[in-house]
């Protein structure tokens, strides 16, 4: 294990930098409602306070299997995208007939995702200073300019740089250009999860904390939440469940739970970051199929993941998984090749996170069970500002609302199941196999070439 992260603690980040929250108690009897939601991050939570605004006078319930935001919500990188599609290249090559109307939403979405901070009194370190992808390979350049002109197509701002601009933004050896796009936004997950719940908390919305559901049924008209400290009646239901195994039959082969990884580096003094030539608040991502995704923290420390996707054989989920992988000393390495000037600063954390990973990259919404039910998933990694827009999503659906959210393909058409065991292991390990050897020569193996002419793809 590399010297630079054996002392790292093995939690997310984030659950430093959020003061301790009050406890929202186990259901301990059965209970009644208009709208009860499963699952205590982003989706689940901003579901409540958009059902709060469209329904003032309803009782709204949500119950989480562990705490608000301990998995997926408060693991992640904190990247919030103008987008809803995993960007404007997989918009166009999955969803070419409604790609603009995809961007168009997705930049909307956005927008209002800021004024919601705003009008919610969220604070989570939101900073709209944009992003950088850069690129190492000559085919990985020809990708950023064909990213540019896609960009351009539709109005979007952005600016390809290299040589001295590029170093002015990200000085690495590794990378010889860069795509700037402004209108790119962070924040700070942990305190992001936290503040939704204690906005939704101070408007009257019921949280149940390590409430896990064990079953979902209709029930002379209405729908049952079984839970071990009692039985959830609700008119309407939302599932928010992310990469937990889902509850609903139907969707148990839609999804696969990828672990990804990060870690974190002690505070960087102004010299430190002045020699990598970062001194904006930009975020930074590399273009490869294995990428990284890099950002500051508010206290100028350097977060750097990514790279590793690991999907383990039966869709297995265990906790341990998220504390111990060799992907912590990979990820030091390749930080030390990128940012050779600091090779020997010390990491001062290092986790893991499931990522709920459809086959087409963008996820996706629908109703069950006489249409009392709705659920959304399959973010692949693009949730933090995504996950607003399900929110919306699903409670038009429920509300039998014709919206442009309602009438996208993207999100009426199922993705592609993944077949069973062990054909889904096997199938995973080629298709990443491919991947990687993409990034190493350029080429696109024959069966990524195959999967993406059906319309599926593990790539980012």
């Amino acid at each position: 294990m590399s010297d630079t992260i054996s002392n790292a603690v093995r939690y997310p980040f984030w659950n430093d930098t959020v003061a301790p929250q009050p406890d929202c108690p186990p259901l301990a009897a059965d209970v009644t409602c208009d709208l009860a939601i499963v699952g205590g991050g982003f989706t689940g939570l901003w579901t409540a306070l958009q059902a709060r605004r469209r329904q003032p006078q309803a009782r709204i319930l949500l119950v989480e299997q562990g705490r608000c935001g301990d998995a997926a919500s408060g693991r992640n990188g904190g990247f919030c995208a103008p987008s809803i599609s995993h960007g404007v290249g997989n918009a166009l090559k999955r969803w070419s007939r409604e790609a603009e109307a995809l961007i168009h939403l997705g930049r909307a979405n956005l927008d209002a995702f800021e004024t919601d901070l705003a009008e919610f009194g969220i604070e989570a370190e939101f900073e709209r200073k944009g992003k950088l992808n850069v690129a190492e390979k000559p085919w990985q350049v020809e990708g950023l300019q064909a990213s540019a002109e896609n960009c351009r197509k539709f109005g979007i701002e952005c600016q390809i740089l290299s040589g001295d601009a590029l170093r002015e933004k990200f000085n690495s050896p590794v990378y010889s250009a860069g795509l700037f796009e402004p209108n790119y936004a962070l924040l700070n997950p942990g305190k992001m999860v936290a503040e939704l719940r204690r906005a939704a908390l101070s408007r009257g919305i019921e949280i149940h904390e390590n409430t896990g559901v064990t079953g979902l049924r209709e029930a002379q008209g209405a729908m049952e939440l079984a839970t071990q400290g009692g039985v959830v009646r609700a008119r309407q239901v939302v599932l928010a469940t992310n990469a937990a195994p889902p509850l609903l039959r139907r969707l148990r082969n839609a999804v696969v739970p990828i672990f990804d990884y990060a870690l974190v580096t002690r505070p960087l003094s102004d010299g430190e970051l002045a020699s990598i030539g970062w001194t904006g608040r930009h975020g930074v991502a590399d273009c490869g199929n294995q990428f990284h995704y890099v950002r500051k923290t508010a206290d100028n420390r350097i977060l750097w993941g990514g790279y590793d996707a690991i999907y383990h054989f039966g869709s297995r989920r265990d906790d341990a998984f998220l504390r111990k992988s060799e992907s912590f000393s990979r990820l030091a390495n390749n930080f030390a090749r990128a940012l050779p000037t600091l090779a020997n600063v010390p990491f001062t954390h290092a986790w893991g996170g499931i990522i709920d990973t459809s086959a087409r990259t963008t996820f996706f919404a629908g109703l069950a069970h006489n249409d009392r039910v709705a659920y959304a998933m399959g973010f692949t990694g693009q949730g933090v500002s995504a996950s607003r827009f399900a929110a919306l999503t699903m409670l038009d659906l429920l509300e039998k609302r014709d919206t442009e959210r309602t009438r996208l393909a993207m999100l009426r058409r199922p993705p592609f199941p993944f077949p069973p065991e062990p054909v889904r292991w096997l199938g995973i390990r080629w298709a990443q196999h491919g991947l990687a050897r993409e990034d190493e020569t350029g080429r696109r193996s024959l069966l990524n070439k195959t999967l993406d002419a059906a319309g599926v793809g593990f790539d980012s």
